[in-house]
């Protein structure tokens, strides 16, 4: 099961063919929830307080929603076609990921593939922080890098890892390089890529800064790579 907060987020995840187990709703927003869920779910009706108990949290957005989590698809499936994927290693912070899928759903990614120990893009705050396109943008889970690699080669991507390096190449140069099929590879905050991830990399790429910074965000950083990366593909 996986927790979806407020209507919006509710509404995308039920087109996203996802269904719902039951819903924690208080009496206001009623009407939102039965007219989404209608006879699919349970809907349990509580004032502000009780919801608060329960959850251990203001439910500010008024409605919580238990949904039962999709089977992953395999990543031979969910990169077929895709001209541009982001790849996201070992990221612990939930705010970062549902940022991240925020970006890769506006700026024109195909699919997100997360690694092992990176966090759960369907964790509540993840999605919320999404805004649901954690339900719109296709993803799933990588195996570890020595069988990653020969997947993401078999589908014909090249392995783009955002990293500071000597032998670097500037994000715009890349860009301007052409490449048909790009899988961007971003790092866990503070650490950033392993040594694995950038062994694997067919390229390093690196976002020119000024002002004496060497790096972003890693949300921010996804943002940058993926506007500029994607410009000859919206």
């Amino acid at each position: 099961l996986y927790i979806a907060e407020s209507s919006k987020v509710l509404d995308r995840a039920l087109r996203a063919g996802h269904r719902p187990r039951s819903v924690l709703v208080q009496e206001k927003f009623l009407a939102d929830a039965v007219a989404l869920v209608g006879e699919d779910a349970d809907v349990y009706v509580v004032r502000a307080e009780v919801a608060e108990q329960v959850t251990g949290y203001a439910v500010h957005r008024g409605l919580l929603a238990s949904m039962h989590r999709p089977a992953l698809a395999p990543v031979a499936d969910v990169v077929a076609g895709a001209r541009l994927v982001v790849v996201l290693e070992d990221i612990v912070d939930h705010t970062n990921i549902g940022a991240a899928f925020r970006s890769a759903a506006a700026l024109g990614a195909d699919a997100v593939l997360v690694t092992p120990r990176c966090a759960d893009p369907l964790y509540r705050r993840s999605v919320r922080v999404s805004m649901g396109t954690v339900f719109q943008v296709p993803w799933t889970r990588l195996p570890e890098w020595s069988e990653a690699k020969p997947q993401l080669v078999d589908a014909g991507l090249h392995l783009a890892a955002l990293a500071l390096s000597d032998d670097a190449v500037s994000l715009d140069a890349f860009s301007a390089a052409g490449h048909e099929r790009v899988a961007l590879l971003l790092g866990a905050e503070g650490d950033g890529l392993s040594r694995s991830a950038l062994a694997a990399a067919d390229t390093i790429v690196t976002i020119p800064m000024a002002g004496g910074v060497d790096s972003l965000n890693v949300a921010a950083a996804s943002a940058v790579a993926l506007w500029e990366l994607g410009r000859g593909r919206r």
